[in-house]
């Protein structure tokens, strides 16, 4: 399924992307001047090093606990639950379990 075939239909979030062995695995479903939408599926021990963004990153956990260390301060992300990374603050995801989450990118001036 394309990104085109995802428009316009009710979409579950958790089948969009599989878990890999010892991988971190990802698909983009929006890809555009305004922002991004991207749904990734993390094995456990898997994560990203620290890095910034020049914009907010939002994301969603969708299935299982995320870790994320945002400006030092770590945050355990569990399914449903929501958290805004600032931008330009660095951050870094772990994944001590399983996890999946949608990653939104809305490009743009951060107020301030």
């Amino acid at each position: 399924m394309n990104a085109t075939d995802l428009k316009n239909r009710t979409l579950d979030l958790r089948r969009l992307v599989e878990y890999g062995a010892g991988a971190v695995v990802s698909r983009t479903l929006v890809d555009t001047p305004a922002g991004t939408l991207t749904v990734f599926a993390f094995d456990e021990g898997q994560g990203l090093s620290e890095h910034t963004a020049p914009y907010d990153a939002t994301i969603l956990v969708i299935e299982g606990e995320g870790e994320f260390t945002v400006g030092g301060v770590v945050h355990k992300v569990r399914t449903g639950e929501l958290l805004i990374m600032p931008a330009n603050v660095p951050h870094s995801v772990r994944a001590r379990q399983r996890f999946k989450m949608l990653l939104i990118m809305i490009r743009g001036r951060a107020p301030g």
